[in-house]
């Protein structure tokens, strides 16, 4: 005897973005939708989420007040198609937290950490997401064969800085509108 797997109906339709606001959190958790279709994500590994979550705890405190840094919560891109991306870390303006959706104007910052299954995607379809979407910077952690993460950042998707090791060089906006140039140095094991 055989099993037949058989996807929900809801695989396959487009989801609005009304259906999906009427979602409880868990129905949610583990899925992104993309052009109103739900894409299932995997669980992160626990380096993943270590990582993913070593790197908030550094930019929420390097952040200052007006900005948050927190992990695994959508961001709206757009409302038709329904597109709605759960990067790894998301640096947002603080005045927002309870807003919901998270929509691209309130965010600076989005990290997304390279898993196995997750480089295509990454590497290229969400640069040019967020980039569309007017988020000003994101930046792509690669989890090195030598154990040590590679950071590569962009704004706009425009390669503006890189790192390597234990460090990241990023480009921040000023209240003044000025750039400032910084590096970013986590540790971690």
């Amino acid at each position: 005897m055989t099993a037949e797997m058989v996807a929900p109906a809801w695989m396959h339709l487009q989801i609005s973005a009304e259906q999906y606001d009427s979602w409880s959190e868990e129905q949610c958790a583990g899925i992104e939708i993309v052009d109103g279709m739900v894409v299932v994500s995997p669980s992160a590994s626990k380096r993943h989420s270590r990582l993913a979550r070593i790197l908030a705890n550094a930019l929420d405190a390097a952040a200052g007040p007006d900005w948050n840094a927190d992990t695994d919560f959508d961001i709206r891109l757009q409302d038709v198609p329904l597109t709605n991306r759960r990067p790894d870390v998301t640096v947002y303006r603080a005045e927002t937290i309870d807003l919901t959706p998270t929509r691209p104007e309130h965010v600076l910052l989005v990290v997304e950490v390279v898993s196995p299954g997750s480089e295509t995607t990454d590497r290229i379809v969400k640069v040019d997401q967020y980039a569309k979407a007017g988020i000003p910077f994101y930046w792509r952690v690669e989890q090195a064969a030598t154990g040590v993460p590679l950071a590569d950042g962009r704004a706009n998707g425009i390669r503006t800085a890189s790192g390597v090791e234990r460090s990241c060089a990023c480009i921040a906006r000023v209240p003044n509108g000025a750039a400032a140039t910084n590096t970013l140095t986590v540790s971690w094991r």
